[in-house]
């Protein structure tokens, strides 16, 4: 089974698990895809984390992140769009390289990216229809949109699209290795782009981007342990919520009522705050597998008043990522996420190879005392956490959501109806969902809960002191998130995001 945004992305993943393709394999193809199909939320110009696991106990994550330029500018505050803002290298690609070599050398994986990246080339080269997605983001940036140079042109809200620029660079990663984006002269007509847009970022950034291969943080929820990817990303930040609420009884509350999301929300307020330490592991030493120790979590769950509201000041980031998943038929699984941080990212585009890159640098600090302040060469705090649970030391449950900030909150109501109620990939993903902080589209600290979940719920919330704010049932705020179940018999569910454009695809 894959399951992606995007139909287009989903059939690609499918083709390859069809021909016998290993679930590494058809999330490239399915990735690739997604990089032409779903340009506002990911490209080549971004990053990638993954967790893959088998039934063998292997269990890594690939931290496909780049780092800040080597010659950095001078920061009161960095900007969140434009070319300063690019100030780090894009690691998606190089994740492609290291997850094929994993592939090779664990799972008898025998594609290359000749094969794996056809169907986006041909996406690129032909053209796709704008997708319900591209035309909102679009449409919501409007005004935006039209002080990027090209953008607005280059992306079409309506009709055909095509990206031949990007195509070409898709076939020369085809052709000679995921390396020659970072290297030759391709990596130099990026590279070139890069300096001609105003972004620090040169030659010799690209060369040194790698993504790592490390071991994935872990947490054991009700008899399913959950993997998540470790600093600079927010998965402890995901598991310590869940281990927040393992001491309390999740499965004997109704995932409808008020009891339910106010323990979520209380609980994503206790792990929130401990976030702010987490920083590029190679710069800032820090141990998170301390913050997920029982003692620490009950002492957490303690503090939570089931009648009360904690007051909640806290800084919210805006963001835009896609997740995809595969499971092939030995159970081997891949669980990812790739992302531009921003929709449409920083919002320059090099025209010469039609890469919109990111603008993850407007995640450091310019902070001096903060973890995360920005550095020559440092990874930034990182919003992407895909997961997957495992259950008697296999694949059960493969996770993620989009959303930046939103993504622990979105996953922590989703696997509560996954494991604790029961519920189907579907039903969980179409439930309703809250927010809590600042966005921009409300510079409010509020909660924001889809309407969905009735008056008598928003009210009750509004009675415990929160600072409720209604949404439209299933708003683009809550995320885009994706679900694979495997049973213990070989048996697959899987479904993305009804607030999304794609499906799971069974084979």
């Amino acid at each position: 089974m894959v399951t992606t945004p995007h139909p287009l992305a989903s059939e690609a993943g499918a083709k390859v698990l069809r021909r016998g393709g290993t679930a590494i394999e058809a999330v490239i193809a399915a990735g690739a895809a997604l990089t032409v199909v779903y340009p506002h939320f990911c490209g080549l110009g971004g990053d990638a984390i993954w967790i893959i696991a088998d039934g063998e106990g292997r269990r890594k994550a690939i931290m496909g992140i780049g780092q800040a330029a080597t010659q950095l500018p001078q920061f009161d505050t960095i900007p969140t769009r434009g070319p300063l803002s690019a100030l780090t290298t894009a690691a998606v690609v190089d994740s492609w390289g290291k997850a094929l070599d994993f592939s090779r050398n664990h799972w008898g994986g025998t594609e290359n990216l000749g094969s794996l990246l056809n169907d986006a080339i041909l996406l690129a080269t032909d053209g796709f229809p704008a997708s319900r997605s591209q035309q909102h983001w679009h449409g919501f940036r409007r005004s935006e949109i039209e002080n990027w140079p090209g953008v607005a042109h280059h992306f079409v809200p309506q009709g055909q699209q095509r990206q031949p620029e990007l195509a070409r660079v898709l076939e020369a990663i085809a052709l000679h290795g995921h390396r020659t984006f970072y290297e030759g002269e391709t990596g130099q007509r990026i590279a070139n782009g890069l300096e001609k847009a105003g972004s620090p970022l040169r030659m010799q950034d690209l060369e040194k981007t790698v993504a790592s291969l490390v071991e994935p943080i872990s947490l054991s929820y009700r008899g399913i342990e959950l993997l998540a990817p470790p600093p600079p990303s927010q998965g402890v930040t995901t598991l310590t919520i869940m281990g927040i609420l393992s001491n309390f009884p999740m499965q004997d509350i109704n995932p409808g009522s008020v009891d339910f999301y106010h323990l979520c929300v209380e609980a994503v307020k206790q792990a929130f705050l401990d976030r702010g330490q987490i920083a590029d592991p190679d710069v800032v030493e820090q141990d998170c597998t301390q913050w997920l120790e029982a003692h620490v979590l009950s002492a957490k769950a303690s503090t939570i008043n089931p009648a009360r509201a904690m007051p909640w000041p806290h800084h919210f980031q805006t963001g835009d990522t896609v997740y995809l998943a595969a499971v092939d038929t030995q159970g081997q699984s891949a669980s990812v996420l790739q992302s531009t941080y921003y929709d449409w990212g920083s919002g320059v585009l090099l025209p010469d190879t039609g890469l919109l890159w990111q603008n993850r640098g407007a995640a450091f600090s310019t902070d001096p005392l903060s973890p995360n302040v920005l550095a020559p060469g440092k990874r930034p705090f990182y919003t992407l956490n895909p997961g997957i649970g495992l259950k008697n030391g296999s694949p059960h449950l493969l996770y993620g959501t989009q959303g930046a900030d939103g993504q622990p909150q979105t996953l922590t109501v989703i696997l509560s109806r996954l494991i604790d109620h029961g519920l189907d990939p579907l039903a969980a993903l179409s439930a309703p969902r809250f927010l809590l902080g600042k966005t921009f589209s409300d510079s409010r600290d509020t909660l924001k809960i889809e309407n969905a979940v009735g008056g008598d719920v928003v009210t009750a919330l509004a009675a415990r002191g929160h600072d409720v704010m209604p949404i439209d049932a299933l708003s683009a705020l809550s995320g885009q998130a994706g679900v694979i179940c495997r049973s213990e018999n070989g048996w697959l569910q899987g479904a993305h995001d009804p607030r999304s454009d794609g499906y799971a695809i069974g084979i």
